[in-house]
């Protein structure tokens, strides 16, 4: 989980959108967002799906975002971008992590439906 927020986070970052941006269009709080971006709560797949519509990204690059094969700086300090490569990595791993997802939210519905 700690991978997909800090995947949320470099692309927040690469939008030029703060924290306050992305709450704003969440209709949460700062404090809350804050708290989904580091980690320290869980969010639902639903608010994954939000923030990866706010973004304007696929949910899998959420899963498989590598900076490294977006950004390759060369010795000039020029960066070559090849976001093609990246928006096409669809692999086990993303439906690994998808498939994780999926079963903590059926859980996590689980557990309010008995309540």
């Amino acid at each position: 989980m700690k991978e997909i927020t800090e995947n949320i986070k470099k692309f927040r970052e690469l939008k030029n959108y703060t924290r306050e941006n992305i709450a704003d269009k969440l209709e949460m709080s700062l404090s809350g967002y804050s708290k989904l971006e580091r980690g320290d709560v869980e969010f639902t797949i639903t608010k994954l799906y939000k923030i990866a519509e706010i973004l304007e990204v696929d949910i899998s690059q959420i899963f498989n975002f590598d900076a490294s094969k977006i950004f390759n700086v060369k010795d000039y300090g020029v960066a070559n971008v090849d976001i093609q490569s990246q928006t096409n990595n669809y692999t086990d791993t993303y439906k690994d992590k998808y498939i994780q997802l999926l079963e903590a939210e059926v859980e996590r519905l689980k557990k309010m439906g008995g309540k």
